[in-house]
């Protein structure tokens, strides 16, 4: 048989064989089995052309979907990447890649504490749920890089004839979004037993850390491989230019990965409609807007209807950092479990015009921090969102008399 090993069609054809097994019942442990004294591995390109040719063939995608997983774990570690691209730094498949990274130091920190359930205090219990919600709500955070994938990447593969594989990918994708969500409906169980958490552990929290953790080697193994084959500098430049619009997860890239021969674009350039932001009072370029906002002596969080992050100032003095990780976050997934209740009920209480605004203030060191959030309507009363705006008042707290010449620092 060792003459064949090297022949594709017989790799394929094979792999066929063991994936259809797997169908019809046979157990991973034997297929993989079989897969190492047969084939030992396998190029990511040809397991890409498999699933396609399964699909074409008639194998149900709900039945690609359901055996993903299994054959997924049966080619771990037996997929041959030795033929796959560099890739450049901060590239848009660098920085999935670098999501990953951080997704799996969750993932490794949900197993570590779900593992040692048996052996804590029911005492305990409490600060346990509060470190799981506060590591799912991380979690939860998959869903920008999953779409990145779905409503970036995968339209430019299925151009190249890559259909099957990102729809079944998708399928996994949706699966996880409800297993996520489904571990923080458990994690928000009023007084939750120790036995009770036990119990919701096996049955929902580690199934949807074991999604998380093997999408992570799907799309290393296979999907990013051949995407990277597939695309073009082009395609990859105008996936990057989109990315933004849905944001990154637990990762913000530090620089801009720009192919050859593509020149750096003024912000202006950039915006879609082009010309100036026109406003009833004046207008102004995006770059001027930019300038203003960054220079302003406060802090300003934009938090939309849909509760989600979508800007954030950049002045050079921040009092509360941001990263871009969080832009279409919801709102509560970016504070502590134990605050979130207070986020809860300011949102709700400007959506119902209860309240208009909401100040709070705290001592950091010298620094006396003023913190307010104010409900933003349009001319018609309905809600658009959420404005916080934060800015250091001890400085002003000490002014005394007037000051009414220039005076320089």
């Amino acid at each position: 048989m060792s003459e064949h090993i090297d022949n594709s069609k017989f790799r394929k054809a094979r792999l066929k064989e063991l994936i259809l097994k797997l169908h019809d019942g046979a157990s991973e442990e034997d297929v993989k089995e079989d897969l190492l004294k047969s084939l030992s591995s396998i190029p990511y390109g040809e397991v890409v052309e498999v699933e396609q040719e399964l699909i074409e063939e008639g194998l149900p995608e709900d039945e690609i979907l359901r055996l993903c997983d299994a054959h997924s774990s049966v080619l771990q570690g037996n997929v041959d990447l030795s033929a796959s691209k560099g890739i450049p730094e901060d590239h848009p498949v660098d920085i999935l890649i670098k999501e990953n990274k951080e997704l799996k130091k969750v993932t490794d920190d949900v197993t570590e504490i779900l593992s040692s359930l048996n052996q804590v205090q029911e005492s305990s219990i409490p600060e346990i749920i509060l470190s799981l919600t506060d590591l799912f709500n991380q979690l939860i955070d998959a869903d920008k890089h999953y779409q990145r994938k779905e409503y970036l990447i995968f339209p430019y593969l299925e151009k190249t004839g890559v259909t099957g594989p990102p729809k079944v990918m998708w399928g996994k994708h949706d699966e996880i979004r409800e297993q996520l969500k489904g571990s923080l409906e458990v994690l928000k169980t009023k007084d939750i037993s120790k036995e009770d958490l036990i119990v919701s552990a096996e049955l929902i929290l580690q199934p949807a850390v074991k999604g998380v953790a093997e999408m992570i080697i799907k799309e290393e193994e296979i999907l990013l491989p051949i995407a990277m084959d597939a695309l073009s500098d082009g395609d990859w430049h105008e996936i990057q230019k989109q990315s933004l619009e849905i944001g990154y997860c637990l990762y913000d890239p530090k620089t801009e990965w720009r192919p050859k021969g593509i020149e750096e674009e003024s912000i202006n350039l950039i915006q879609k409609e082009g010309g100036n932001i026109q406003l009833p009072s004046g207008n102004f370029t995006a770059e001027e807007l930019l300038a203003i906002l960054n220079t302003l002596p406060i802090d300003i969080t934009f938090v939309d209807k849909n509760d989600k992050v979508k800007y954030f100032s950049q002045s050079k003095d921040r009092i509360f950092q941001r990263n871009r990780a969080i832009l279409n976050r919801d709102v509560r997934h970016c504070h502590p479990p134990a605050s979130a209740h207070i986020v809860d009920k300011i949102i709700d209480d400007f959506k119902s015009e209860k309240q208009t605004q909401a100040p709070f203030w705290i001592n950091m060191g010298e620094k006396m921090i003023h913190i307010e959030y104010f409900a933003l309507r349009n001319d018609k009363g309905e809600y658009l969102g959420t404005l916080e705006v934060s800015q250091d008042i001890a400085g002003y707290r000490k002014l005394e008399d007037e000051q009414r010449i220039l005076s320089y620092k």
